[in-house]
């Protein structure tokens, strides 16, 4: 009677982990393929980057490394689901500022855009804003190419970051003072 019990709580667990990661997609950016040489020849391993996101504001990367690629893919992914970072995202399409971002010598410039523009943005950028839910951002890459550098400096980016809301309630204002700020032409009354 117990092992049927506990048996039925580790279904519902693996049910609701299967539920929890079903919500997220997940975008591989690139592998590596290395070798290491031994005795007998060369033993090749793969390294695999991984973007995760939930298309509403949470994403996350992750970096793996196994003998078969399916196998690093799948510990990246994980890597992934665990550094999780939230991103306050503009009428849920675009940024709120512009904003830079580095990593070692990768560096990235975001750009928020009005309705329509769509994501310009180059490959490991693109698998991050996608994965995130961005609808319009204009990015450009600088220095760097290297995909490892160019996600850790878009996250560094978008940890940056901060809503209206945010910084409202930083200041101890209301969030229509902050943006009537902003707009220039409202005139607080």
């Amino acid at each position: 009677m117990a092992k049927e019990r506990s048996e039925r709580g580790d279904r519902k667990d693996r049910d609701n982990r299967e539920e929890r990661d079903s919500e997220f997609i997940d975008k591989l950016v690139h592998i590596n393929r290395v070798a290491k040489v031994v005795k007998g020849g060369k033993r090749f391993g793969f390294a695999a980057l991984v973007v995760v996101g939930d298309q509403k504001g949470r994403v996350g990367f992750g970096h793996g490394k196994a003998r078969e690629v399916p196998e690093a893919v799948r510990k990246a992914t994980e890597s992934a689901k665990r550094g999780l970072i939230r991103v306050p995202l503009k009428e849920g399409r675009t940024l709120h500022h512009d904003i830079d971002g580095r990593w070692g010598a990768g560096k990235v410039t975001l750009r928020t855009a009005p309705p329509g523009t769509g994501i310009i943005a180059g490959g490991p950028m693109r698998a991050v804003f996608e994965s995130v839910g961005m609808a319009d951002v204009v990015a450009k890459s600088k220095g760097s190419s290297n995909p490892y550098n160019m996600v850790r400096a878009t996250f560094d980016a978008l940890k940056k970051q901060t809503s209206p809301r945010a910084v409202a309630s930083r200041r101890g204002k209301k969030v229509a003072d902050v943006l009537s700020r902003r707009g220039g032409s409202a005139v607080a009354e």
